[in-house]
């Protein structure tokens, strides 16, 4: 079994024959990710994809958490330095796990949100637990994530994406399904057995092949507004959300009767 790391305390990588893995594991910050956990992942698909032998990339999560996104308090206690200043939005996977020649699986373990999601959507195959659960929390936190608006609706279509982002509401594994954003949902202490069976079968494939229809697949995906998404980051009302989200109360734009949490 091969260890690599993978930059960050808070993803482990181990190869197991012609399956790799990468655990999310910050159980203190409910698998928050980091910038550098990001990178990590990344890196991750990176290193699959550079292996002399075919290798499938299984993604998984800790506990009772897939990953609920980009860490929002601030705390990025694992990094070095601030890839985030350096390099801004490269640094996410979601481009790199996209267009991986080599295969990569999401093993959904339990809650699957924000950057999770995208990541999941974005996986080759996505397997999910009986007791995952699903949401795009973004527009709670003022982020005009454009990921989504490029990447959604092709899974679940026009109508189904408005809902699930305009909303924010909460899906569990078996409307995930029926959406379109997994592929299988199988019992919980089955999943890991599940994604290794599927990264296995993947690889029975024709890898030139495979990548070609991927290719074409990939195709029917929107473009990703890249200067939408910066500004927006950027922006007043990002700056409120994640205030609000840290201090536990609905953002200054909720109107007063809807508001929750401590006054402002």
């Amino acid at each position: 079994m091969a260890k690599v790391d993978l930059g960050t305390p808070y993803l482990r990588y181990e190869r197991r024959g012609p399956i790799a893995w990468c655990t999310i594991d910050r159980p203190k910050s409910r698998n928050a990710l980091t910038t550098a956990m990001y990178f990590g992942i990344r890196k991750a698909v990176e290193i699959v994809n550079a292996s002399e032998e075919p290798t499938a990339l299984v993604l998984t999560g800790s506990g009772d958490v897939f990953a609920p996104g980009g860490e929002m308090r601030g705390r990025h206690e694992d990094d070095t330095r601030d890839l985030a200043d350096l390099i801004g939005n490269d640094l996410l996977p979601f481009e790199t796990i996209r267009r991986s020649h080599a295969p990569v699986v999401s093993a959904v373990n339990g809650i699957c949100q924000g950057g999770g999601l995208l990541i999941a959507m974005l996986s080759d195959v996505a397997v999910a637990s009986e007791r995952a659960l699903f949401r795009a929390p973004e527009l709670l936190r003022g982020v005009a994530d454009t990921n989504y608006a490029a990447y959604l609706p092709a899974h679940v279509g026009l109508a189904r994406a408005r809902d699930l982002l305009f909303t924010a509401r909460q899906i569990d594994a078996r409307e995930a399904l029926a959406m379109g954003l997994v592929a299988r949902v199988v019992p919980h202490e089955k999943l890991r057995r599940a994604a290794k069976a599927v990264a296995e079968d993947i690889l029975q494939t024709a890898p030139e092949a495979r990548f070609a229809l991927k290719r074409i697949l990939n195709a029917g995906y929107g473009l990703v507004d890249r200067m939408t998404f910066d500004a927006s980051i950027h922006a007043e009302e990002c700056r409120e959300g994640f205030r609000a989200f840290a201090e536990k109360r609905s953002p200054a734009w909720v109107p007063r009767e809807l508001r929750k949490g401590k006054p402002r």
